[in-house]
């Protein structure tokens, strides 16, 4: 008889289960599970797979969001005065000049790992005990491999050579992989679970992988093979989006902030367009949200938007990013806080400060006579010293850089958790991603050019059509559809941005466009091999 490792004491919030009127439901789970009395049923196979899914989305809005934004010019999160130094990991992030003992770095790598761990328990352990008379269990373990697969394509964007356990237990530590082998590894996996996965969509499957997000996952491989392997796959890119887009399950959302608010799901905000998603629920959710980062940590911010605690309030967008947002009918302008703050009955947000408290190097006797600061968010982030890397503690360098709302802040929660979904893949994802396989040389198919794809979104967001488009053209269209999304490193790496110099960033090493293994995994297996440029 085999205990279920871990499995019993992670089964809180079944986001798997197949006839739901709403995608986020919390189950009780019995005391005591083994092998010989569980799972026996289709509801308890579909339990099984919660901890992968638990686990997934710990990490989605915090260190993996950091190293795939923050080392881009996308987002910018400086010192003021000590508040968040936190040991240099986030300005080494801006710098591209992280370590392997990069906090963040190590954060994700454990996270993503554990991911894998999970599935690869469940595989070996759990799903075999179940009946395969029950149809559902091939889905399931299909569905959970699908999972493996994504977050060995993760590690694999992230760290490039990794180790790849593909067992649970035992003695035997994995060595490093190659990029390009594990690049095949997973397109077979990926290839091999594609039957077994359901092609329904909607809230029947949402948050789990259906056909469509291995579509998708495939085809975001291709389009970056030339990076992963040296060998292009655009043609082969362009037949995995035309799988999604044949399929006619999806469609471009008419109002694109409506995608990102609270409660959005399967049918609401992102039910047309969301390939994948990563469901969020600020009542059992342990990943502490964007909002935290990005509001003003003000009390009256906090009161605007009905917030239970102040955020912290430290990172902004860049000026260059924030440039490319210029059509003024462009929907997605408005996922930007700027200039002066305004409470919704029009009324200006005025913070109660002093003198020095507005502007710390004031020098006059009266700096503690009070002063009403008019909160104005401006443009530029403008650090006093490269080494510290610090704005300020003042009010003006609070208010340093336009702040990206575009995860709306949850006003019913209690925490610092919040209730929006975070798409993964988006259909206009497969849109873009298919019209830059055709400017790389992909043939064209189902009449489309890369002209009408692009402009496909750029209308339905309520941009003037392009009257041409290049490569460049679509780098600008990808910055302001993905904002915040977790795309922009990727993105910036493919179309070789990743080594320009932005804001106070001018490391030019192409070694950085992988992150180092942390030293605590190679201490404790000593089979790993670093990546090149972080011995």
């Amino acid at each position: 008889m085999k205990r279920i490792n871990k499995i019993g004491l992670f089964i809180l919030l079944l986001v798997v289960t197949g006839s739901m009127s709403c995608h986020k439901l919390t189950i009780e789970t019995p005391g005591y599970l083994n092998t010989d009395n569980f799972p026996q049923t289709e509801a308890q196979i579909y339990s099984v797979a919660a901890p992968v899914y638990i686990n997934f989305r710990k990490e989605i809005p915090v260190s993996y969001w950091f190293l795939q934004s923050l080392s881009t010019d996308e987002s910018i999160l400086p010192v003021h005065g000590s508040n968040w130094l936190d040991g240099g990991q986030y300005l080494q992030l801006h710098f591209h000049t992280w370590n392997r003992d990069n906090n963040m770095n190590n954060q994700a790598w454990n996270w993503i790992l554990t991911t894998i761990s999970y599935c690869n328990n469940i595989l070996q352990d759990v799903l075999p005990a179940a009946p395969d008379s029950i149809p559902v269990k091939k889905q399931i373990a299909a569905e959970v491999r699908g999972m493996r697969a994504m977050s060995f394509f993760i590690m694999m964007d992230l760290w490039g050579n990794i180790p790849m356990p593909t067992t649970y237990g035992g003695t035997d530590l994995p060595v490093t992989t190659s990029r390009k082998d594990v690049f095949n590894f997973i397109e077979k996996e990926v290839k091999e679970i594609l039957p077994d996965l359901s092609s329904t969509t909607g809230a029947a499957t949402y948050g789990r992988p259906t056909k469509y997000a291995a579509f998708a996952l495939l085809a975001k491989m291709y389009l970056n093979a030339q990076v992963y392997t040296g060998t292009d796959r655009y043609n082969d890119a362009v037949a995995m989006c035309d799988s999604v887009i044949t399929s006619n399950k999806f469609d471009l959302e008419a109002d694109y902030l409506n995608m990102f608010k609270i409660n959005n799901g399967p049918t609401t905000g992102g039910a047309k367009e969301f390939v994948f998603a990563v469901p969020f629920d600020n009542k059992v959710q342990t990943a502490q949200f964007f909002s935290r980062y990005y509001m003003h940590r003000s009390a009256e911010v906090q009161k605007k938007y009905s917030l239970p605690t102040k955020a912290s309030g430290p990172v902004s967008t860049t000026a260059p990013y924030y440039a490319y947002f210029n059509d003024a009918g462009d929907q997605r302008n408005n996922i930007w806080l700027t200039g002066i703050q305004k409470y919704y009955n029009g009324s200006d947000i005025i913070i109660k400060t002093t003198k020095k408290g507005y502007d710390e190097s004031y020098t006059g006797a009266d700096g503690g006579d009070p002063y009403d600061f008019h909160l104005n968010l401006t443009p530029d982030v403008k650090i006093k010293s490269l080494e510290t890397f610090d704005v300020g503690n003042d009010e003006l360098a609070w208010a340093m850089g336009y702040r990206c709302i575009k995860y709306y802040p949850d006003s019913t929660s209690t925490t610092r958790n919040q209730s929006n979904d975070v798409p993964f893949f988006r259909y206009s994802d497969i849109l873009l991603m298919k019209a830059e396989a055709i400017l790389r040389g992909a043939t064209a198919t189902l009449g489309a050019t890369p002209l009408t794809l692009v402009n496909s979104v750029r209308t339905k967001r309520g941009a003037a059509a392009f009257t041409s488009v290049d490569l460049e053209g679509l780098f600008g269209e990808r910055c302001r559809e993905f904002a915040w999304e977790a795309w922009h490193r990727n993105d910036m790496i493919r179309f070789g941005k990743f080594e320009d110099k932005w804001m106070y960033k001018t490391d030019a090493d192409v070694r950085k466009r992988i992150f180092p293994i942390p030293s605590s995994a190679i201490l404790l297996n000593p089979k790993l091999a670093q990546n090149d440029g972080y011995n």
